[in-house]
């Protein structure tokens, strides 16, 4: 997969979170990704190969 997601993208994980949702948004890009749940704000950092490879598709990127 193209990692087309930039800060602020809206993406969709291949497992979901404890609390049922999928859908979370990019807060801080770097060597590592970390993610925000869009239901409960819980926030993740992982390494970015994991990231890549737990990513199942970007549904919005942030407009500049």
């Amino acid at each position: 997969m193209k990692n087309n997601y930039v800060l602020g993208s809206l993406v969709q994980m291949k497992k979901k979170h404890p609390c049922g949702c999928d859908k979370f948004k990019v807060i801080r890009t770097g060597v590592d990704i970390k993610i925000e749940c869009s239901n409960c704000g819980r926030t993740i950092m992982l390494p970015r190969v994991e990231f890549n490879k737990k990513i199942k598709k970007v549904l919005m990127e942030e407009i500049k």
